[in-house]
């Protein structure tokens, strides 16, 4: 079955729409995930300097911002290599050229982009391909990586490598390099993308067939691909809630869960499945509470003939499962289509409390579209929806700020985890709930006013819990 309904999961949706409605009511929401992709295969990060590169990023960055993207997806582990200095992986070749060797002047691209992203108010979410090896057919791997030490943990198809999802071995691999990032890093998410079991080419087969004779089990072969993969959804999950509970744990499907021809609560689709063909049933992922997030890549045009966007994007808001849906969304394929507003219309009808936002592939192709979306759906900013049933202890509402030397300063309370500054003209004006007044998120407990008027400052808790407002402070500016 598709759907684990239960009275908890039932409480906590009604608690969502409750909340979203409130929020509605007393105008546009204030709660969007507003996401975008950086990705790092084949993006030339190797034939830049150091230098070059982290210009690029904060580039990058700044055209995102000025957008009013609030959460940043990058991708730090593409094939089981590393965008940061890790004890248990190889650095990238596509961050420097060759596997394994470290950038001429050493950086740490995911700690660069965690300041840089915080900096600018956004979350950042730690991108991982969690079976991949080699992206390419002529890659060479040396002679110590993992995958020449132990070949029998491997599997060659279509000319690349993958890990065997069959393994415990290689899912305690994959674990413990989520465990290693969010012990050392303070990102706000781990997102998987839709690569699972690989997508079926040629006619070839994935060569698992020993493992599975192996095993002793009573599942058919596509039941026992799914609980391997099942096994590691779930293993990263606990590795998360027993190491910073508070981080975001997140799937971006391939769009397809299954078309109605195969299950009955498919969609009115015809293409490839997630279910069947990559073995990923990523709803029952969040029914199971073990994901936070899914977000479907509807890279098709509204009414394609085969997999509708229309159609499918009713379909996944109707299967959240009480955890948040964000829809994928091809900034290019759209442009050229010039489909953005009726997308963008679809979600608005369909409502905040069934879809909590979008995110964008890729970042580097967002300007093609930024004027249109500041123009109505990002003309005010918006805050990361929040997780309500991530247990944090919730933040204290701050303390008066103080205005002085031309800065905003006020007490950190332990459990914020950043601050949303507000400004209105005065005192009687402070009304939380309007998108439009909020002047910056912060993850320090200060902020610069460029203009006069009446500021009061909000936390947030880890899973994004908004205090009540601080007392008002009014800054006079020349």
């Amino acid at each position: 079955m598709l759907r684990y309904s239960t009275n908890k999961k039932s409480v906590l949706l009604a608690l969502i729409s409750l909340i979203l409605f409130c929020q509605e009511a007393s105008g546009a929401s204030k709660r969007d995930f507003r996401g975008a992709w950086i990705q790092t295969v084949f993006q030339g990060y190797d034939k830049r300097t150091t230098e070059q590169n982290q210009s690029y990023l904060r580039s990058l960055l700044d055209n995102l911002q000025a957008t009013g993207i609030n959460a940043v997806i990058f991708q730090v582990r593409p094939a089981a290599d590393s965008f940061y200095p890790s004890p248990i992986e190889p650095w990238s070749r596509h961050l420097t050229g060759c596997i394994g060797a470290a950038p001429a002047r050493l950086w740490d691209p995911l700690q660069f982009m965690i300041d840089e992203c915080h900096k600018r108010g956004m979350e950042i979410h730690a991108w991982l391909n969690p079976y991949r090896v080699t992206a390419s057919a002529n890659e060479q791997l040396p002679d110590n990586h993992l995958c020449n030490l132990f070949p029998k943990r491997f599997v060659k198809y279509c000319k690349r490598i993958y890990f065997n999802p069959a393994l415990p071995e290689n899912r305690q691999h994959i674990v413990g390099v989520v465990r290693d990032i969010i012990t050392r890093y303070d990102v706000d998410g781990i997102h998987f993308d839709d690569y699972f079991y690989p997508y079926p080419s040629n006619g070839e087969e994935f060569d698992d067939e020993a493992h599975y004779r192996s095993s002793g089990t009573k599942l058919s072969k596509p039941d026992w691909r799914r609980r391997n993969v099942d096994i590691l959804i779930e293993s990263v999950h606990q590795t998360i809630a027993e190491t910073k509970p508070w981080v975001r744990f997140g799937i971006s499907p391939f769009g397809i869960w299954r078309n109605n021809t195969s299950d009955p609560e498919g969609s009115a689709t015809s293409g490839l499945q997630n279910y069947d063909d990559l073995y990923a049933d990523v709803p029952r992922w969040a029914a199971m509470g073990w994901i936070d997030y899914q977000i479907p890549q509807l890279y098709w045009e509204t009414d394609h003939q085969r997999a509708s966007y229309r159609v499918l994007c009713d379909w996944w808001a109707d299967h959240g499962e009480g955890r948040h849906i964000y829809i994928g969304q091809d900034v290019k394929k759209t442009a050229d289509a010039c489909e953005l507003p009726e997308k963008l219309r679809q979600i608005e009808e369909i409502g905040p409390e069934r879809i909590q936002g979008n995110c964008w592939w890729y970042a580097g192709n967002l300007p093609a579209i930024s004027a249109q979306l500041k123009e109505k759906s990002y003309s005010t900013p918006a805050l990361v929806p929040e997780y309500l049933w991530k247990h944090v202890e919730p933040a204290d509402k701050p303390g008066t700020p103080v205005y002085k030397d031309g800065k905003l300063q006020w007490n950190a309370d332990d459990h914020a985890s950043k601050w949303v500054v507000y400004r209105f003209d005065k005192a009687s004006d402070v009304d939380v709930e309007n998108p439009s007044a909020i002047k910056a998120v912060t993850y320090r407990p200060e902020f610069i006013p460029d203009c006069g008027g009446c500021y009061v400052i909000t936390a947030l808790d880890r899973a994004n819990g908004e205090s009540d407002h601080s007392s008002p402070v009014t800054v006079s500016l020349p």
